[in-house]
Order: structure tokens, then sequence, then C-alpha cells
């Protein structure tokens, strides 16, 4: 292929299964490295922060840094900064990302409010499901939203895939709050465009010149498209056909793994 000029490259399903390296993909990024292709890996991750994914990828032998790495939650916390500065936000999020929320107000499970909303929390934060997502911790929110909050989303996946097979994630459980609620989620991370302009400005290229890989055809691959990004969809991690075959577009390109992703771009 020609005229690509940096990669964006999922995490979870496209470059490891539960942390662990798929098959041949450590090689395939070292390709990239040394055909001097710049790259950034986004995810939806909500469970880790930068440093932490970092870490554990350079523990699988991948090449990459805590700045190659652009998350939900920090591109959350960015848009928090902006739109909601100082405002009271309620976190529900399995996994432990507050390093990278730096400059947002959190306040805990226990911050109550009156009837008017008066010191309760002005925006409801979803993360990454889990044991965080019980009827409590939903329920709280749905009163809180109620009372005028907020309701922010770091992405709306419906399952991820783990080593014990697929497993729900927010966007299994989020329409029904925002149907219950009379509300419309943000969403910042993957498939929100605004998440693909902050790759793209941290990469330094236009969209024409960069291609996006990952196993989700709606929120990687046809969201990257729609941004003016190649797309290339791997059948990995979340992939199943069924979910190819009824999806709303057509992906640029299709591979059985990243692995593959060197010899589609050619020589190098």
């Amino acid at each position: 292929m020609k005229g690509i000029g940096a990669v964006l490259i999922d995490i979870d399903g496209v470059l490891t299964v539960s942390w662990k390296a798929l098959p041949g993909t450590v090689a395939a990024m070292e390709r990239l490295r040394a055909a001097g292709l710049p790259l950034v890996l986004v995810t939806n991750t909500t469970s880790r922060t930068r440093a932490a994914v970092a870490g554990r990828l350079a523990g699988e032998g991948f090449p990459v840094g805590v700045d190659d790495i652009l998350t939900a939650p920090a591109v959350t916390a960015a848009y928090l900064r902006e739109h909601h500065p100082q405002a009271r936000c309620r976190l529900i999020n399995s996994g432990e990302v507050g390093e990278d929320l730096a400059g947002v107000t959190l306040v805990g499970a226990g911050a109550g409010a009156d009837d008017a909303g008066r010191d309760g929390p002005e925006v409801v934060v979803l993360g990454g499901a889990g044991e965080a997502f019980g009827y409590p911790a939903l329920n709280s929110a749905f009163r809180d939203l109620q009372r005028g909050a907020r309701l922010v989303a770091m992405h709306r996946n419906l399952y991820w895939r783990t080593a014990d097979g697929l497993e729900l994630d927010t966007g299994a459980f989020l329409p029904g709050l925002e149907r219950a609620a009379g509300v419309e989620a943000t969403v910042t991370g993957k498939p929100a465009a605004e998440f693909f302009a902050t790759a793209l400005a941290h990469l330094g290229v236009p969209a024409g010149e960069a291609l996006m890989v990952g196993d989700d055809i709606e929120s990687d691959v046809l969201a990257a498209q729609r941004c003016g990004i190649t797309g290339v969809l791997v059948r990995t991690g979340k992939y199943l056909p069924e979910t190819h075959r009824a999806a709303d577009g057509t992906p640029d390109h299709v591979l059985d793994s990243f692995a593959d992703l060197p010899g589609l771009l050619g020589p190098g």
C-alpha cells in the first residue's frame, strides 16, 4: 500500500487477549518499527492506566512506551477538563485509572444530594463494565441523572474477549440507563470522531495517510473509515463472522491477524 504514513492499532483482541500476545504480533510490530512507521495504540481499555498498559505490553515483548498509548480514560479526562471544568464527577468503572484522570474531581458513591441535586455529582462517568456495574451503582447513577447530572461514557462496546470467552461490557447497560433517565450519553472513546482526531494529532498525519487496525468492525474499523482513515479488520479477538456480515459497511481490508499487516503494507 502506498501513501500510508502512520498506523493506529487497537490492543485488546488485536495484539493481545487477556494481555497475552497473539501469535506473530510482536514480530509484526517490530517490522513496523524497523520500517520507521509512526504508530499509536488506541484502546477503549478502562481497567489500566497508560503507564500500566505500556508496561504490560513491553513485558510481552512489544516495542512500545507510554507515549505510544492513547486510552479512553485519558481522552475522557481531556474532555471533562475542557467541557466540565471543576465538575463533581461520579465514576463507575471496573479498574483503577485515577492516574489518567488528573484534573478531574471524582466523588465517591457516598456523595449524596438533596432533591434539587445540590452537592451531588454533576457528571456521571461510565468506564468499563465488570463488578462495579452492579444494580446499586447503576441505580445511583440513574438517580443522579434524574437530578440533572450529565452522562459521559468512555465507550459503547457491547462485549470484549477474554481468555474465558466473550464478556459483557458497558454498551450492554448504557442504552437502558439512557432510556430510563431520558438522556443521551456523550461518548469519548472509540467510535467517537474526536477520539480518532486526537490520535491523528498525536501522530501528526492527516486522516488520508493513516490506517486503523481493529477487531471491532463498528467501533474500530467503520468508525475510522468515516473519519477518512483506511480501515483494516482482523479476524481475532471479538471478531465474529455474523457481526461482520451484519455490519453497516465494508472494511477497506480484512486480515486473519495483525501478524499479516506488514505484508499488506508492503516491503519494509
